[in-house]
């Protein structure tokens, strides 16, 4: 079966003593990131966390709302099954 786009709400938090998922902030899956807002790069380590987290591709997830903002939304191609793994009890 052929993963189906997930979309995920973010919340970013930049220039953090480290790379991970923090939890849930509301609806939103709070991420942290030691990069800084800057040239994309906080975007590309946001991307890389999730990945690792998945155990998926980086080219398999897409920030697709919220390029320049803290409140982002990215597209995750991905078995819903196994995004799961990520959300709240």
């Amino acid at each position: 079966m052929a993963p189906i786009p997930q979309k995920l709400q973010l919340k970013v938090q930049t220039k953090s003593s480290g790379n991970r998922i923090a939890g849930w902030v509301g609806d939103r899956l709070k991420v942290q990131v030691t990069a800084a807002p800057e040239r994309g790069k906080a975007n590309a380590a946001v991307i890389e966390v999730l990945a690792k987290a998945l155990g998926i591709a980086k080219s398999a997830i897409r920030i697709t709302a919220g390029e320049t903002s803290p409140l982002k939304t990215a597209e995750i191609d991905i078995d819903p099954s196994r995004l799961s793994a990520l959300l709240p009890p």
